[in-house]
């Protein structure tokens, strides 16, 4: 029998010839019996495949240090690596309810908000300065938990880690008038701000003029009476500028508070504010006063006041008159 000539297929008319060749069909091989046959990838192909891969780590390692730099990542850092005064805070009191109200949460449901820290250096210790957070901080400590969830920050000057703090603030917690004053009052003692106007307009350029004006106001109480107060926070809006006015009539009132709130050691909000609120008694009429009893030594020029009317009072009222003379 003559043998017949096999013609190739139409190229394009089965879409992969192998898959058409039935299995039952035997077949020659090129490789030798028990060898399986391998198909190896082009060398191009895989230096290709392996570039592709190079550049994506390389890309979102690229991300990973920008949002790190941003501030979009959450890291857990030991609470003894946060130095929470770092800043000058500007809240003065922790209420009890809130602070257990806090903790009771953190303990059942973990810490919810992370706080801000910056990034002092690797010599620092503590090495991260807290910016804002000291309430979550502080209700960490006392849920026994010893690491916070924290986002790194790096604020390029000093009067940008306080506008953090402050904005925090003003966005979570109900501030007083006092406090926001005084963080002015010590942000420009430590030189962040070479003036009050800058300060303000620094540190609370997002709220009203009206609300800046009433925070300045409240700087005349903190720079006269900051040692002395016990309860600042608790100054109203009202009173304190009533008492801004009232310090600003006579300048020696501050002394003369100071005087008093140091002598009545008040124990409670309600108690320094009747103290910073009493006005002094009308002077008694001539006739109704007592008499002093006053010596004069012309030898050794010294005058001498006695009687039952002396105290501290008339001591400073004295010190006060001989001043402005």
């Amino acid at each position: 029998m003559a043998r017949r000539r096999l013609t190739p297929p139409t190229p394009g008319l089965l879409p992969d010839a192998e898959d058409t060749i039935p299995a039952e069909i035997e077949t020659k091989s090129m490789f030798p019996m028990g060898v399986a046959r391998t198909v190896s990838r082009p060398p191009i192909a895989q230096v290709a495949g392996e570039a592709s891969a190079l550049a994506a780590l390389e890309g979102l390692s690229a991300e990973m240090a920008r949002a790190r730099a941003e501030g979009r990542i959450v890291q857990r850092i030991a609470l003894d690596d946060i130095a929470a005064n770092h800043l000058v805070r500007d809240r003065l009191d922790l209420d009890d309810e809130e602070m257990e109200a806090l903790t009771a949460s953190i303990r059942t449901r973990g810490q919810q908000v992370p706080v801000e820290v910056l990034d002092r250096g690797e010599e620092a210790a503590p090495r991260y300065g807290l910016i804002s957070g000291w309430r979550r901080i502080a209700a960490l400590g006392a849920a026994g938990v010893e690491t916070a969830l924290a986002i790194v920050r790096q604020p390029a000057t000093a009067a940008d880690a306080y506008v953090a703090m402050v904005e925090e603030n003003e966005i979570r917690a109900d501030i007083s008038f006092y406090e926001r004053a005084r963080i002015v009052v010590k942000a420009l003692e430590q030189g962040v701000y070479d003036d009050p106007k800058s300060a303000l307009q620094g540190l609370f350029g997002n709220v009203s003029r009206a609300k800046r004006s009433k925070i300045k106001s409240f700087m005349t109480i903190v720079a006269a009476l900051d040692g002395s107060l016990r309860f600042p926070a608790a100054i109203s809006e009202k009173a304190g500028l009533d008492l801004v006015r009232r310090l600003e009539a006579d300048p020696g009132l501050a002394e003369d508070l100071a005087g008093r709130l140091t002598r009545a050691a008040p124990q409670t909000a309600s108690e320094e504010l009747a103290i910073l609120s009493a006005r002094p008694a009308p002077p008694s009429s001539p006739a109704a006063a007592e008499p002093f009893d006053l010596h004069l030594d012309p030898r050794e020029r010294t005058i001498r006041i006695s009687g039952p009317r002396v105290d501290e009072a008339l001591l400073t009222a004295l010190r006060r008159w001989l001043a402005a003379r």
